[in-house]
């Protein structure tokens, strides 16, 4: 019996150390870890719902195939939920990406740790932020273009989901490149409270502007005027007439109108805009949903006042971002810019959230968090 006891532990250290052997000389053999993974639910149109989406574990070897040219293998630590995270009828050529595919993960921008890298930007170790998945371990290939990396961690690193990511950016180009403000300019800012918005009312006290901002909810009104140093703001849910509104707040009129609504908000600005006012014009959420487009008045305002109206996106100024931490990142260590953070613990808690943030329902920049770096 010792002899045959001695022969099957002899097999099993011979089978033992061939996994080791196969495990260090073949990448493919590495152990494979669940993966938790956000996915939607099929075909999504309008604003998604906790139900268009469901959680589903997977697989994945936390080590990249010799093959895998350029990639770069990332754990998630915070995903961003922004307005752009809708479903459309058809996936729009214009979009950078598309946020949902029938029982994919969703996409879109997150701050995430390397773990394993073919591409020259990035090595293990590296902090990053830019677009990736809804899911634990995402192994991004076609857009590590949009990755940037973290140099600063002296700040919070959910904040590379808003303040210093995307929507920081998307508020710091429209208003400076775009806008072209001047000390002094009256500024109104719609849907003053989200993720782009506090920043540029904020940017626009600091240059010495006077700054109203719209919102949804008298709490937000609050936190604009006590928080983030609005002169005044107001809760347009509340507001029966918007043209008899900003001229209550803007008698003068409006040098710059930060547009992030359109629709009859959009209207009523054209009537109090001032001569040669700009118009930045960063989205038009109340417009996203409708079937038939919202025609807008008092377009020969334009003509009358010499506005200026100027669409963009935040992606032809990603190569101001350096000029961009060099401006925000003094500002946030002096106190002189504030955030409000609205963080849902755990990748279950994000549909959720991410519904939640399209009903007005979170208390700041809406952001998952998956794991503490």
């Amino acid at each position: 019996m010792k002899g045959a006891a001695s022969h099957l532990q002899s097999i099993q250290l011979i089978r033992a150390a061939k996994r080791n052997y196969d495990q260090f000389n073949n990448p493919k053999m590495e152990e494979q870890v669940g993966n938790k993974q956000v996915l939607a639910s099929g075909l999504i149109t309008g604003n998604p719902k906790q139900t268009d989406m469901y959680v589903h574990t997977s697989t994945i070897t936390l080590q990249l195939p010799p093959e895998a040219s350029n990639a770069v293998l990332v754990k998630n630590l915070y995903l961003s939920c922004d307005p752009y995270m809708r479903g459309s009828k058809t996936t729009a050529k214009t979009r950078l990406f598309y946020s949902f595919s029938p029982n994919s993960p969703i996409i879109g921008y997150g701050v995430c740790k390397v773990l394993d890298s073919k591409h020259p930007d990035f090595k293990k170790g590296d902090l990053v932020w830019g677009v990736t998945k809804w899911e634990e371990y995402s192994i991004i290939t076609t857009m590590t273009e949009s990755l940037f990396k973290i140099e600063h961690t002296d700040v919070p690193l959910s904040y590379y989901t808003g303040l210093l990511g995307m929507p920081g950016m998307t508020a710091y180009a429209g208003f400076y490149e775009v806008g072209v403000p001047k000390k002094e300019d009256y500024v109104f800012i719609s849907s003053a409270f989200g993720a782009v918005g506090q920043l540029v009312g904020q940017l626009a006290k600091l240059m010495g502007c006077y700054v109203v901002g719209s919102a949804g909810s008298k709490d937000k009104v609050e936190i604009l005027k006590n928080k983030f140093g609005f002169d005044g703001a107001f809760n347009y849910k509340e507001e029966q007439d918007l043209n008899a509104t900003l001229k209550r707040y803007f008698p003068e009129g409006i040098d710059i109108y930060f547009d992030n609504v359109g629709g009859d908000m959009l209207e009523a600005a054209l009537l109090n805009m001032r001569r040669r006012g700009r118009i930045v014009v960063a989205g038009m959420i109340s417009q996203y949903d409708l079937d038939e487009p919202q025609g807008i008045k008092n377009l020969v305002n334009i003509i009358y006042k010499q506005i200026k109206v100027e669409a963009y996106t935040v992606y032809d100024y990603y190569h101001l971002y350096p000029k961009f931490l060099d401006t925000i990142l003094p500002y946030i260590r002096d106190g002189k810019i504030t955030y409000v953070e609205d963080i849902a613990e755990g990748l279950e808690s994000g549909p959720a959230a991410l519904e939640a943030m399209f009903k007005g329902h979170s208390a700041g920049k809406q952001v998952v968090q998956l794991a503490h770096e």
